[in-house]
């Protein structure tokens, strides 16, 4: 039976809340990540991290789920604390490519797990999450628990498909406003996308993008955007001078977004993240246009 957002939260937060009673059972399992996406997927796979990187934005960028009160920050992926490190005394450091340059020195400190998500031979990035998320529940001996969180993943994004179906979803541009200028725009290959593809909801941004899934544009480049009752999503933050500078702008109001009920903002969810995130954009998503379909 399809489960609601609000199970997949639920259960999600249940798994994170049991750190404790898993640490005691599994005294080989302490875990560092220095990634947001590894980390939320450890919460998925009943094994909260010991400590992780960038602790202190977590609730701003990935919300959903809350990260354990019993973990501690390490400071920014670019400036690990390892006097921090070497007292959590670490079994595993989960780490990405992006930060191979840190490799010599935490080496030292715990062996290294690195995951490819997000790289130019990756392909589409929701698949390369899922397959990330199997392997590492095999690098951790959570294959079981792995494999029942990407089945409850896969039916919380069928019922969400099925909410739309039948409803007339417009086309969406999803972006960033990064100031009054310029926006970063969500498409292929990138998990924003692949979201709208398992929903059955189409891009209105058709050109490819970087393999993390965005490009930064000119706000005169979304004239691009042809289909008349194509509709802008926006994430939170929008920077406080955006929309009243665009309200004054004639290349803004010239575009078919400018007109009332085609701009919308969504709360922040994470780009690089893996399936958690994922699935906090499709529910986001899926509130927002059902409400208004």
């Amino acid at each position: 039976m399809p489960i609601s957002r609000r199970t997949f939260l639920q259960y999600a937060a249940a798994m994170a809340a049991t750190s404790t009673p898993v640490f005691a059972q599994a005294p080989d399992q302490r875990i560092v990540s220095l990634d947001y996406g590894l980390s939320s997927t450890l919460l998925s796979l009943g094994l909260p991290p010991v400590g992780i990187s960038d602790l202190a934005d977590w609730g701003r960028w990935v919300v959903e789920p809350a990260m354990p009160g019993s973990v501690v920050d390490i400071g920014s992926s670019f400036e690990v604390n390892f006097e921090i490190l070497l007292q959590l005394k670490p079994d595993i450091i989960l780490t990405t490519p992006y930060l191979d340059e840190l490799l010599p020195r935490l080496k030292p400190y715990g062996r290294i797990v690195r995951l490819e998500i997000f790289t130019p031979d990756s392909g589409p990035a929701l698949q390369s999450a899922i397959s990330g998320t199997r392997k590492l529940s095999v690098e951790i001996g959570r294959e079981k628990e792995g494999e029942a969180f990407l089945a409850r993943s896969e039916a919380f994004l069928d019922r969400c498909r099925e909410r739309l179906a039948g409803k007339n979803i417009p086309p969406i541009a999803l972006v960033n406003f990064m100031d009054a200028r310029h926006v970063r725009v969500y498409s292929n290959p990138g998990l924003f996308h692949g979201v709208f593809e398992r929903l059955g909801v189409r891009n209105a941004w058709t050109r490819e993008s970087n393999y993390w899934g965005f490009e930064t544009i000119g706000i005169e480049d979304l004239a691009k955007i042809t289909d008349p009752d194509a509709r802008l999503v926006a994430f939170d933050p929008v920077p406080p001078d955006v929309l009243p500078k665009l309200a004054g702008s004639p290349l803004w109001n010239r575009l078919p977004f400018a007109r009332p009920g085609h701009l919308s903002i969504l709360p922040a969810a994470l780009m690089f993240g893996m399936v958690n995130e994922a699935i906090r954009f499709a529910g986001l998503l899926t509130d927002l246009l059902e409400r208004d379909a």
